[in-house]
């Protein structure tokens, strides 16, 4: 790190591991003056802990890291690099997918969740892996919802965005706790968390069902008046069951979204840090 920066610090967050992370952390912190520790209460989320890790950090420029070996610290100059061409934030996208099959379906499911929160153009580039610079997190100061997406923020300081092609390293150990599951569950957060999309869709079918209620209100009229005789029970039945499915759904996108400003009234913790490996305090 000398040779990147003359100043800089290694801000280690330990979000509720079960392992003895925070025990090696604090003897790191202990000899190394330029490493601090945080100790979340419990598991919050990647994001969640990415959030007080920034909002810790005390220098002009951030770059964060997932812990798995996978990102290559030696890429880091080239990413202050191409931060300094212009851009206030630059992706590392990797070069090849480490994934394997479902895993890469679930990313792709939150690329295109991205895409609807933050446009496309960013969204094909997002890794874990990033710089930025520090006065973007002012633009996010005051957030504290629980659902969040690093992501999704940095846009609401920015349109700079960057990227450069680096080589992800395979997986050295364990697995990734970012199941099919939680990557789908995370693309709905971002979906009706930060866009609107959800709602412009369950407009959209609702308007197509009624352009396909009138079609079939001229059709039975005009089948009555040319043959005089009305389609019977199972094609009633299965009109009934397109609009009824088509409420439903536009009712459960409306009552994701009312999940959502509930959540934001209970003021539930972005984080809570337990306890902190150096004397220096978080910023919350």
């Amino acid at each position: 790190m000398p040779r990147v920066a003359t100043q800089h610090e290694i801000i280690l967050v330990n979000d509720g591991s079960r392992d003895r992370s925070w025990e090696v952390i604090s003897e790191l912190s202990s000899h190394t003056p330029a490493v601090r520790g945080l100790n979340l209460m419990r598991n919050y989320g990647q994001h969640n802990a990415l959030l007080c890790g920034i909002r810790a950090a005390k220098y002009e420029v951030i770059v964060t890291m997932d812990d798995d070996l996978q990102h290559p610290p030696e890429e880091i100059p080239r990413l202050l690099a191409r931060l300094d061409e212009g851009f206030d934030v630059v992706y590392a996208a990797p070069r090849a997918e480490q994934n394997g099959v479902m895993r890469a379906l679930a990313s792709r499911i939150t690329r295109l969740a991205l895409s609807a929160a933050i446009g496309s153009d960013v969204a094909k580039n997002v890794s874990a892996f990033r710089v930025f610079r520090t006065q973007l997190r002012d633009a996010f100061a005051d957030y504290q919802s629980s659902f969040v997406s690093i992501d999704v923020l940095l846009t609401w300081a920015t349109t700079r965005f960057g990227a450069i092609t680096v080589p992800f390293q395979p997986r050295r150990s364990g697995s990734s706790n970012y199941t099919f599951t939680k990557l789908v569950r995370h693309a709905l957060d971002m979906m009706t968390g930060f866009s609107t999309m959800p709602l412009q869709l369950a407009s959209l079918i609702g308007f197509s069902c009624m352009l396909f209620g009138i079609g079939v209100l001229f059709y039975v009229v005009g089948r009555y008046f040319l043959e005089r005789s009305i389609p019977g029970f199972p094609f009633l039945a299965s009109i009934v069951a397109i609009f009824s499915g088509a409420q439903l759904f536009a009712l459960g996108v409306i009552g994701e979204y009312l999940a959502r400003m509930h959540f934001r009234t209970m003021n539930r913790p972005v984080y809570m840090v337990r306890s902190v490996s150096s004397e220096t305090t978080d910023r919350r």
